[in-house]
């Protein structure tokens, strides 16, 4: 197994124990509360990366290895969590997150790659010619990205109560990430805003 990809995956493995630490336990002001119009709650986060486990990362990978470029990756949904996470707590989502990302992971190990495997390539619907390595560094940096955005969905909780050193605080300057008007529009139609 390639150094890099070594390296990947001790970033990976240790998602679902670094959101379990993070949100386990905490009142639903924590976790159900989002940091904008139209932005994510880290439950929701949860279940959007429930959704990448099942229907992006393995999977995208696989029709890199069987198929190249001459078939393009299926659509990724990236509001599929709103009606998946319905019902749920975010304890069934930690859980589930868990047993998915073990299960990624088990797969991607069984692939036995090689450094020539990661430049094969794949063709992303939007993005056009990828290539194995790039979609696994992409699995990284997304998990990261989400970490981010909790934080800083957390952190906005407090924008008032830290009066003056706001201004010393860059995740409360930071851009917002907003869902698309799909998004917002199908996260209404849960019921929940």
């Amino acid at each position: 197994m390639d150094d890099d990809l070594k390296q990947s995956i001790a970033v990976l493995e240790r998602t679902p124990h670094v959101l379990r630490s993070m949100l386990s336990g905490l009142d639903r002001e924590w976790t159900h509360t989002n940091y904008g119009e139209d932005t994510f709650s880290p439950f929701d986060v949860v279940g959007h990366l429930i959704t990448g486990e099942k229907t992006d990362w393995i999977a995208r990978a696989r029709i890199i290895l069987e198929c190249g470029p001459a078939r393009p990756f299926d659509s990724y949904d990236r509001y599929a969590q709103f009606e998946a996470s319905r019902g749920k707590t975010l304890e069934q989502l930690l859980s589930e997150f868990e047993l998915a990302r073990t299960q990624s992971l088990r797969h991607l190990r069984e692939m036995n790659l090689t450094p020539q495997d990661m430049l094969k390539k794949g063709t992303h619907p939007i993005l056009g010619e990828v290539t194995l390595a790039q979609l696994l560094a992409t699995w990284v940096v997304h998990d990261l990205n989400h970490i981010a955005q909790i934080a800083k969905c957390m952190a906005t909780q407090y924008v008032d109560a830290v009066g003056p050193w706001k201004e010393y605080l860059g995740v409360l300057k930071s851009p917002v990430t907003r869902m698309s008007a799909e998004g917002a529009a199908r996260r209404k139609t849960t019921g929940r805003q």
